[in-house]
């Protein structure tokens, strides 16, 4: 009979990378082109004026100005009006 117990794996020790998501620049903010605004997974901010998503679904600037985030109710695809958030950048005049 052992005198120890078989030393096995374990299910722990393994940790991945943080992705970094989030918004970076926030509503107000000064942006220049190209300038990342937002960095997400999924549409949760929707791109508006001045904004373009990237491939991985980040939104950035296409001119350089004020971020200003905005709400506006938005048809989904069961038919009903929903809240959506938009990014905007406003060039500065």
């Amino acid at each position: 009979m052992a005198h120890k117990k078989a030393g096995g794996s374990t299910s722990l020790g393994r940790d991945s990378i943080s992705k970094r998501l989030g918004v970076k620049l926030a509503d107000g903010q000064f942006a220049k082109i190209g300038s990342i605004i937002i960095r997400q997974r999924g549409s949760n901010y929707r791109p508006g004026e001045n904004v373009k998503k990237g491939g991985d679904d980040s939104l950035f600037a296409v001119a350089s100005g004020i971020v200003k985030f905005t709400r506006k109710k938005t048809k989904k695809y069961n038919n009903r009006l929903e809240w959506t958030k938009f990014v905007n950048v406003f060039p500065k005049k």
